[in-house]
Protein backbone atom coordinates (compact mmCIF):
# COMPACT_ATOMS: atom_id res chain seq x y z
CA UNK A 1 0.00 0.00 0.00
CA UNK A 2 1.93 2.97 -1.30
CA UNK A 3 -0.22 5.95 -0.34
CA UNK A 4 -1.14 5.07 3.26
CA UNK A 5 -1.50 8.08 5.54
CA UNK A 6 -2.77 8.40 9.10
CA UNK A 7 -4.58 11.43 10.46
CA UNK A 8 -7.03 12.36 13.24
CA UNK A 9 -10.71 12.08 12.34
CA UNK A 10 -12.89 15.16 12.03
CA UNK A 11 -16.64 15.27 12.56
CA UNK A 12 -17.14 15.31 8.80
CA UNK A 13 -15.30 11.99 8.47
CA UNK A 14 -17.65 9.99 10.69
CA UNK A 15 -19.96 8.94 7.85
CA UNK A 16 -16.98 7.22 6.17
CA UNK A 17 -15.95 5.68 9.49
CA UNK A 18 -19.40 4.15 9.84
CA UNK A 19 -19.14 2.55 6.40
CA UNK A 20 -15.73 1.05 7.27
CA UNK A 21 -17.20 -0.30 10.50
CA UNK A 22 -20.18 -1.88 8.75
CA UNK A 23 -18.16 -3.40 5.91
CA UNK A 24 -15.47 -4.82 8.22
CA UNK A 25 -18.00 -6.35 10.61
CA UNK A 26 -19.96 -7.96 7.80
CA UNK A 27 -16.82 -9.41 6.19
CA UNK A 28 -15.66 -10.83 9.54
CA UNK A 29 -18.71 -13.07 9.94
CA UNK A 30 -18.98 -15.79 11.17
CA UNK A 31 -15.71 -15.47 13.12
CA UNK A 32 -17.12 -12.23 14.51
CA UNK A 33 -20.78 -12.46 15.60
CA UNK A 34 -23.32 -10.56 13.55
CA UNK A 35 -24.02 -7.10 14.92
CA UNK A 36 -27.35 -6.58 16.66
CA UNK A 37 -28.01 -3.10 15.22
CA UNK A 38 -29.25 -2.10 11.79
CA UNK A 39 -26.87 -0.21 9.47
CA UNK A 40 -28.76 3.02 10.06
CA UNK A 41 -28.50 2.56 13.83
CA UNK A 42 -24.74 2.06 13.49
CA UNK A 43 -24.44 5.19 11.33
CA UNK A 44 -26.37 7.22 13.91
CA UNK A 45 -24.20 5.83 16.72
CA UNK A 46 -20.96 6.74 14.96
CA UNK A 47 -22.28 10.17 14.00
CA UNK A 48 -22.88 10.84 17.71
CA UNK A 49 -19.29 10.17 18.81
CA UNK A 50 -17.77 12.94 20.90
CA UNK A 51 -14.34 13.41 19.37
CA UNK A 52 -13.18 15.17 22.53
CA UNK A 53 -13.73 11.95 24.50
CA UNK A 54 -12.07 9.54 22.04
CA UNK A 55 -8.99 9.54 19.89
CA UNK A 56 -10.16 8.46 16.44
CA UNK A 57 -7.47 7.96 13.81
CA UNK A 58 -8.07 7.33 10.13
CA UNK A 59 -5.97 5.35 7.69
CA UNK A 60 -6.30 6.74 4.18
CA UNK A 61 -5.05 5.35 0.91
CA UNK A 62 -5.21 7.75 -1.99
CA UNK A 63 -7.62 9.93 -0.01
CA UNK A 64 -10.00 7.03 0.71
CA UNK A 65 -10.63 6.03 4.32
CA UNK A 66 -9.67 2.35 4.51
CA UNK A 67 -9.49 1.88 8.27
CA UNK A 68 -9.83 3.54 11.64
CA UNK A 69 -8.95 3.11 15.31
CA UNK A 70 -10.86 4.55 18.27
CA UNK A 71 -9.31 4.64 21.72
CA UNK A 72 -9.34 6.18 25.19
CA UNK A 73 -6.27 6.52 27.44
CA UNK A 74 -6.72 2.93 28.68
CA UNK A 75 -8.82 1.10 26.06
CA UNK A 76 -8.69 0.37 22.36
CA UNK A 77 -12.40 0.37 21.55
CA UNK A 78 -12.30 -0.21 17.79
CA UNK A 79 -9.84 -1.15 15.08
CA UNK A 80 -11.48 -1.87 11.74
CA UNK A 81 -10.13 -2.10 8.20
CA UNK A 82 -12.06 -2.34 4.91
CA UNK A 83 -12.06 -5.95 3.63
CA UNK A 84 -10.29 -5.03 0.40
CA UNK A 85 -7.50 -3.28 2.36
CA UNK A 86 -6.85 -6.05 4.87
CA UNK A 87 -3.52 -7.85 4.83
CA UNK A 88 -1.72 -4.78 3.52
CA UNK A 89 -0.45 -3.22 6.73
CA UNK A 90 -3.36 -0.89 7.51
CA UNK A 91 -4.31 -2.55 10.79
CA UNK A 92 -0.68 -2.77 11.86
CA UNK A 93 -0.13 0.92 11.17
CA UNK A 94 -3.19 1.89 13.21
CA UNK A 95 -2.24 -0.42 16.07
CA UNK A 96 1.33 0.87 16.15
CA UNK A 97 0.05 4.43 16.28
CA UNK A 98 -2.20 3.71 19.25
CA UNK A 99 0.62 1.81 20.99
CA UNK A 100 2.99 4.74 20.47
CA UNK A 101 0.44 7.07 22.04
CA UNK A 102 -0.28 4.68 24.93
CA UNK A 103 3.20 3.55 26.09
CA UNK A 104 1.81 2.57 29.50
CA UNK A 105 -0.42 -0.08 27.88
CA UNK A 106 -4.11 -0.54 27.17
CA UNK A 107 -6.82 -3.21 27.01
CA UNK A 108 -9.39 -4.26 24.43
CA UNK A 109 -12.08 -6.90 23.98
CA UNK A 110 -11.97 -9.58 21.27
CA UNK A 111 -14.63 -12.19 20.58
CA UNK A 112 -13.35 -15.64 21.48
CA UNK A 113 -14.49 -16.96 18.09
CA UNK A 114 -12.57 -14.27 16.17
CA UNK A 115 -9.32 -16.18 15.71
CA UNK A 116 -7.93 -13.86 12.99
CA UNK A 117 -8.21 -10.88 15.37
CA UNK A 118 -6.75 -12.87 18.24
CA UNK A 119 -3.78 -13.84 16.07
CA UNK A 120 -3.34 -10.23 14.95
CA UNK A 121 -3.09 -8.95 18.51
CA UNK A 122 -0.97 -11.86 19.73
CA UNK A 123 1.58 -11.16 17.01
CA UNK A 124 1.83 -7.62 18.32
CA UNK A 125 2.73 -8.64 21.83
CA UNK A 126 -0.73 -8.61 23.34
CA UNK A 127 -1.73 -10.95 26.16
CA UNK A 128 -5.04 -12.74 26.50
CA UNK A 129 -6.51 -12.27 29.97
CA UNK A 130 -9.91 -13.32 31.29
CA UNK A 131 -12.67 -14.90 29.23
CA UNK A 132 -16.37 -14.14 29.68
CA UNK A 133 -19.55 -15.99 28.75
CA UNK A 134 -20.69 -13.02 26.68
CA UNK A 135 -23.52 -11.98 28.98
CA UNK A 136 -22.02 -8.52 29.25
CA UNK A 137 -21.89 -7.70 25.52
CA UNK A 138 -24.68 -6.95 23.07
CA UNK A 139 -24.05 -10.02 20.94
CA UNK A 140 -24.06 -12.35 24.00
CA UNK A 141 -21.00 -14.07 22.54
CA UNK A 142 -18.02 -15.18 24.66
CA UNK A 143 -15.17 -12.70 24.57
CA UNK A 144 -11.66 -12.21 25.91
CA UNK A 145 -10.02 -9.19 27.47
CA UNK A 146 -6.73 -8.62 25.67
CA UNK A 147 -3.95 -6.36 26.94
CA UNK A 148 -1.05 -4.66 25.26
CA UNK A 149 1.26 -4.31 28.29
CA UNK A 150 3.23 -1.31 27.07
CA UNK A 151 6.85 -0.46 27.68
CA UNK A 152 6.81 -1.72 31.29
CA UNK A 153 4.70 -4.91 31.34
CA UNK A 154 5.32 -5.59 35.04
CA UNK A 155 4.03 -2.16 36.08
CA UNK A 156 1.06 -2.42 33.71
CA UNK A 157 -0.02 -5.87 34.91
CA UNK A 158 0.49 -4.96 38.55
CA UNK A 159 -1.75 -1.96 37.95
CA UNK A 160 -4.47 -4.26 36.64
CA UNK A 161 -3.98 -6.51 39.67
CA UNK A 162 -4.33 -3.51 41.99
CA UNK A 163 -7.60 -2.52 40.29
CA UNK A 164 -8.87 -6.09 40.54
CA UNK A 165 -7.92 -6.38 44.20
CA UNK A 166 -10.13 -3.38 44.97
CA UNK A 167 -13.04 -5.14 43.27
CA UNK A 168 -12.21 -8.34 45.16
CA UNK A 169 -12.21 -6.43 48.43
CA UNK A 170 -15.65 -5.00 47.64
CA UNK A 171 -16.97 -8.48 46.80
CA UNK A 172 -15.55 -9.95 50.02
CA UNK A 173 -17.09 -7.14 52.07
CA UNK A 174 -20.52 -7.78 50.53
CA UNK A 175 -20.19 -11.56 50.92
CA UNK A 176 -19.21 -11.22 54.58
CA UNK A 177 -22.09 -8.84 55.30
CA UNK A 178 -24.61 -11.12 53.61
CA UNK A 179 -23.29 -14.19 55.40
CA UNK A 180 -23.72 -12.35 58.71
CA UNK A 181 -27.24 -11.17 57.83
CA UNK A 182 -28.50 -14.56 56.66
CA UNK A 183 -27.63 -16.25 59.95
CA UNK A 184 -30.58 -14.53 61.62
CA UNK A 185 -33.12 -15.98 59.19
CA UNK A 186 -31.69 -19.45 58.47
CA UNK A 187 -33.66 -22.36 59.94
CA UNK A 188 -30.37 -23.95 61.05
CA UNK A 189 -26.90 -22.73 61.90
CA UNK A 190 -25.41 -25.69 60.05
CA UNK A 191 -23.74 -25.21 56.68
CA UNK A 192 -25.67 -26.46 53.65
CA UNK A 193 -23.40 -28.71 51.52
CA UNK A 194 -25.91 -28.92 48.64
CA UNK A 195 -26.22 -25.15 48.42
CA UNK A 196 -22.46 -24.66 48.65
CA UNK A 197 -21.93 -27.21 45.86
CA UNK A 198 -24.34 -25.21 43.69
CA UNK A 199 -22.42 -22.01 44.49
CA UNK A 200 -19.22 -23.75 43.40
CA UNK A 201 -20.78 -24.83 40.11
CA UNK A 202 -22.02 -21.31 39.36
CA UNK A 203 -18.70 -19.66 40.19
CA UNK A 204 -16.68 -22.29 38.31
CA UNK A 205 -18.77 -21.61 35.21
CA UNK A 206 -17.54 -18.00 35.32
CA UNK A 207 -13.88 -18.98 35.85
CA UNK A 208 -13.50 -22.29 34.01
CA UNK A 209 -9.71 -22.01 34.09
CA UNK A 210 -9.80 -22.70 37.84
CA UNK A 211 -12.14 -25.69 37.68
CA UNK A 212 -14.61 -26.80 40.34
CA UNK A 213 -12.03 -28.35 42.67
CA UNK A 214 -10.04 -25.14 43.09
CA UNK A 215 -13.19 -23.03 43.26
CA UNK A 216 -14.56 -25.33 45.95
CA UNK A 217 -11.50 -24.69 48.12
CA UNK A 218 -11.81 -20.92 47.63
CA UNK A 219 -15.55 -20.89 48.37
CA UNK A 220 -15.03 -23.02 51.47
CA UNK A 221 -12.50 -20.55 52.86
CA UNK A 222 -14.70 -17.54 52.07
CA UNK A 223 -17.73 -19.08 53.76
CA UNK A 224 -15.76 -20.37 56.75
CA UNK A 225 -14.05 -17.04 57.35
CA UNK A 226 -17.27 -15.09 56.82
CA UNK A 227 -19.04 -17.31 59.37
CA UNK A 228 -16.17 -16.86 61.79
CA UNK A 229 -16.36 -13.08 61.38
CA UNK A 230 -20.14 -13.20 61.91
CA UNK A 231 -19.75 -15.25 65.09
CA UNK A 232 -17.26 -12.73 66.48
CA UNK A 233 -19.68 -9.91 65.69
CA UNK A 234 -22.36 -11.65 67.77
CA UNK A 235 -20.07 -12.28 70.72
Amino acid sequence: MTGLALRPALAGDLDQVAEVHLAAREAAEPAMPRGVHTPDQVRAWVAGWDLTSYDVWLAEDGGEVVGYARSTPTWLDDLYVLPQAQGRGVGSALFDLVAAQRPDGFCLWVFESNQPARDFYRHRGCLELERTDGSGNEEHAPDIRVAWPGSDPLAFLRGLIDDTDLVLGDVLARRTALTRAVQAVKPSADRDPAREAEIVRRVAAVVPELGEERVARIVDVIIAESLDAASHDRS
